[in-house]
């Protein structure tokens, strides 16, 4: 596995996960290393973000985060120091895997979204990187 300073935007994917479809609505089922690449220990979801609002804006030394685009849309922009690359998050049944030492921002929420992030670690102040000077300095 890599190293936290040695993940690059590349690294980033767009998951599907299952979607069990039925007349009367459909379920999307997501299990620990299964259709996500590690063992979640912490589940948030952000939600009444004004339209156009944006959110995150830091990285995680460790952290392994899932982020999926419940209801609504929003774009994360993501950067590793040396490449940017956006992606837009629109469909219950994808997800984005984001490795630690990627910077993130949630950005472009549309009106009424809801951002569900499966996370690796329970919360820890230590493990986030607030702003991008300290990123880059992280990264290097």
């Amino acid at each position: 596995m890599l190293k936290s300073k040695q993940h690059k935007v590349l690294d980033c994917e767009v998951l599907d996960l299952p979607k069990i479809e039925n007349r009367a609505g459909n379920i999307t089922p997501i299990h620990n290393n299964k259709e996500i690449p590690f063992t979640v220990q912490r589940v948030f979801y952000l939600y009444d973000i004004p339209g156009g609002e944006n959110r995150g804006a830091h990285a995680h030394k460790e952290c392994h985060q899932f982020l999926v685009a419940a209801s609504g849309s929003f774009e994360v922009q993501l950067d590793d120091g040396n490449t940017k690359r956006t992606v837009m998050l629109n469909q219950p049944y994808k997800g984005l895997h984001i490795p630690p030492g990627i910077w993130a921002s949630e950005v472009n929420f549309s009106s009424g979204a809801i951002c569900l992030v499966l996370a690796s670690h329970s919360y820890n102040e230590n493990d986030y990187i607030r702003t991008y000077d300290e990123f880059l300095k992280f990264k290097k």
